[in-house]
């Protein structure tokens, strides 16, 4: 038992990137510029949302939930990776390792929910346009906001807290940057099986149901698209459509390949650059995406910056 216990006390080493020293320095310059990147885009994102009359939608309602979780969950993450990739110390307490995970794992689970209510919206915005208003209403976006929040809280109580009931019998060598269940599940010093059946049982709900349902709606919204006399309507529908598609395709893809890839040396270290891509890139391209491909955003960004220069001249 006294071994069995013995992670909860020493805590664990994350070790990282540590078999390349010289590529930590490296590493430490990309997290804390895509970080201050991920702050920066996605606080924009929220305050021409709120600012902006026009961008008071769902669309804009949901994306604005999207960049307050990409900043919640990339800020879960990146300072206690910066501080390893920095310091000759790559240690995290216990209890840190336990916060980051029950953290970065509902804020996770949440985006996966959250990008299929985001594909709902562009379902009955396109496919549906004379009833948009009344469906999409304030109160059904609330709703399906707290659905997304609760269902990624839900899986992190269930999921983190069954995973943290193994005992580690003083196995506290982390192969990896962050708290995670699938390198957690390696520490274990007993049989895994059921574990992994809910990795598994997991892994189905939340990163093969929600594309499948996303790519259906997709193809109903391409129908009515095409369907669409208006070269305009069409345009302006494929703008708004191709940035969610987009950033979909980036986070479920990582992600997916990331959790499904083979147990050996090679696929582990590859798997870490995946994860790297995954919680600190993709976070920052999310507004830089729907910035570059959307002329709404686009055109609230230049008059909050307008309106900052005539308040700096008067």
């Amino acid at each position: 038992m006294e071994k069995a216990n013995e992670s909860s006390l020493i805590g664990f080493v994350l070790l990282g990137f540590s078999d390349h020293p010289r590529l930590e320095a490296v590493l430490f310059v990309i997290v804390l510029l895509f970080y201050l990147l991920t702050l920066v885009g996605n606080i924009t994102i929220i305050i021409i949302s709120y600012l902006d009359p026009p961008l008071h939608t769902p669309m804009y309602f949901f994306l604005s939930n999207l960049s307050f979780l990409d900043i919640c969950f990339t800020t879960s993450l990146a300072p206690q990776t910066l501080v390893n990739l920095r310091g000759p110390e790559k240690t995290i307490t216990y209890g840190g390792c336990v916060v980051q995970l029950y953290i970065s794992l509902a804020l996770g689970s949440t985006e996966c929910i959250l990008l299929v209510v985001m594909a709902l919206d562009r379902y009955v915005a396109v496919c549906k346009p004379l009833h948009y208003v009344v469906i999409m209403n304030p109160r059904l976006c609330q709703q399906l906001a707290f659905i997304s929040w609760f269902s990624g809280l839900a899986n992190s109580l269930i999921h983190a807290t069954f995973t943290l009931q193994l005992p580690f019998c003083g196995n506290h060598r982390l192969d990896h940057f962050i708290c995670e269940v699938p390198a957690l599940l390696k520490l274990a010093c007993v049989d895994t099986t059921i574990n992994e059946l809910v990795l598994f049982v997991v892994s189905i709900l939340f990163l093969l149901i929600p594309p499948a349902l996303i790519l259906i709606s997709y193809g109903f919204i391409t129908q009515a698209v095409l369907r669409l006399k208006s070269v305009e309507a069409r345009r302006k529908a494929f703008s708004t459509c191709s940035s969610h598609l987009t950033v979909v395709i980036i986070f479920y893809g990582t992600i997916i390949y990331m959790y499904l890839q083979p147990s050996n040396s090679y696929a582990q270290d590859q798997g870490k650059f995946i994860s790297l891509f995954y919680t600190m890139v993709t976070p920052t391209l999310n507004p830089i995406i729907y910035t570059l491909r959307n002329k709404d955003v686009k055109d609230a960004l230049k008059k909050l910056l307008t309106g900052k220069l005539c308040s700096l001249q008067t």
